[in-house]
């Protein structure tokens, strides 16, 4: 009976946890930040900048000396020619006197070295490769503002068209109940023979086109939570909003010059540029001598003599003969000027292709800012006007029912009516919500939801 009584407080702690869970409001910039928080494409965007600046700090090891060493033990013939043997990577030389001999007796050999090697300098081309890998990071943490850009936009989005359903759920829930009461007002008098039964058929039909119309505002409700559950990462059902200062008109102020450039997406596009520029100047400095100052030890052991006698036993197995140099290799690819030449070729019309791309990345950007100053104007005027609508709705809903009763009007009339006051509540109940949206067209179009956050805000 104990563990009964535990296991029911434990499903009740766990259902009012729940419920909690469900209860507990989000504000428009808390889904915004919350969608930037927990959105893959936001995690992507970030590692790969991550990813860009560790490529920096790769590019940067080329300054430091480069040591190789190596160890060997092996057992072999030591049969010599005479003769020069073209480079390839399957015959092993072997060094020492030509012996005349051809002999399969083998012998121990040995051998361990270090080579160290660094370049003093290089005509600027380390620094080209750096320049390269901050410019690849640069571009990548573009990248990662559009992403952010477009997520918080995304979300923001979501969270206005989850109050805009709810919203139209309210105006749908108030026409079902006009329609429910004129029904039962209609059936009424149609039984008492004082109105004929078309009538009450009528009232049915709009009664059950309501209802629809508030399924329909239902499903747009759950629709919306879903998909901003999508980009917050949680389940929708857990997801409460708090309108804010949403469901009333902002302040109308001066939408001051923006710029186009500042867009994330231009400023992606122009570091795209710069890379295709600094691959350019990575070409310019490879056209030139290496130069590569080497340090050498190492020894050698092995089991054969000059005299073509061998020792037996693990002779050969331990380097017995040392020796160590410096000096400084220089190498010059002459013949790589062609190919050099193309790929900078290459890269040229790689620049002209991305600075056509910025310009039209400009223009479209231009584009959508007079696009939403438009939709923002249009969102005020009709605000101005919804009340007006509203009123007059409402007038003529009540004038249309008190005809019916006088017998003066007919159904069809008090019906026509009331749906006329339907959209009126609807378009009133979202103008104030169209001018947010029109406010976040003007931030998402310059690139930068902080003005349109702030003012939620407030």
């Amino acid at each position: 009976m104990k563990a009964f009584a535990g296991a029911a407080i434990l499903m009740l702690v766990i259902t009012r946890g729940d419920v909690w869970a469900q209860q507990v409001p989000l504000t428009l910039d808390q889904a915004v930040q919350q969608a930037l928080n927990n959105y893959p494409a936001v995690r992507s965007s970030l590692e790969q900048v991550l990813a860009a600046a560790a490529g920096i700090r790769m590019a940067r090891t080329s300054y430091l000396p480069r040591a190789d060493f190596l160890g060997q033990a092996n057992r072999a013939t030591h049969n010599n020619v005479f003769g020069m043997l073209l480079s390839q990577p399957i015959i092993s030389p072997i060094s020492g006197p030509v012996l005349g001999t051809n002999s399969l007796n083998s012998v121990w050999g040995s051998a361990v070295g270090v080579l160290v090697s660094w370049e003093p300098f290089d005509f600027g081309l380390r620094r080209a490769n750096i320049e390269a890998a901050q410019s690849s990071r640069e571009r990548a943490s573009a990248q990662a503002s559009i992403t952010r850009l477009q997520v918080g936009a995304a979300a923001a989005d979501a969270f206005l068209t989850i109050l805009a359903a709810q919203q139209t759920v309210t105006a749908a829930k108030a026409a079902v109940e006009r329609a429910r009461v004129l029904n039962e007002a209609v059936e009424a008098l149609a039984k008492n023979e004082l109105r004929p039964g078309a009538d009450a058929s009528r009232t049915r039909a709009e009664l059950a086109v309501a209802e629809t119309q508030l399924i329909r505002s239902e499903e747009a409700v759950d629709v919306s939570r879903a998909a901003l559950s999508q980009l917050l990462g949680v389940p929708p059902q857990t997801i409460s909003i708090q309108p804010g200062p949403l469901l009333q008109l902002p302040e109308e102020r001066e939408i001051s010059s923006l710029s186009a450039a500042n867009h994330p997406i231009a400023v992606a596009e122009n570091r795209v540029i710069e890379e295709v520029k600094s691959r350019e100047k990575v070409l310019g400095r490879s056209y030139f001598p290496r130069f590569n100052l080497q340090g050498t030890a190492y020894a050698r052991g092995t089991g054969a003599h000059p005299d073509g006698t061998t020792e037996l036993g693990a002779n050969g197995l331990g380097p017995n003969i040392e020796n160590w140099g410096v000096g400084m290799t220089v190498t010059f690819p002459s013949f790589d000027f062609a190919s050099i030449r193309a790929r900078k070729e290459i890269e040229l019309h790689l620049e002209r292709a991305e600075t056509a791309r910025y310009d039209q990345v400009l223009q479209d950007l231009n584009g959508q800012l007079e696009k939403a100053r438009v939709r923002l104007a249009a969102a005020h005027r009709v605000a101005r006007n919804t009340p007006v609508q509203l009123e007059a709705a409402q007038a003529s809903e009540q004038q249309a029912k008190a005809r019916y009763r006088a017998g003066l009007g007919n159904i069809v009339e008090v019906a026509e009516a009331q749906r006329i006051l339907t959209q009126a509540e609807i378009d009133d109940a979202l103008a104030k919500l169209d001018i947010w949206r029109a406010l976040l067209g003007i931030a998402t179009a310059a690139g930068d939801l902080q003005p349109f956050l702030q003012q939620v805000l407030r």
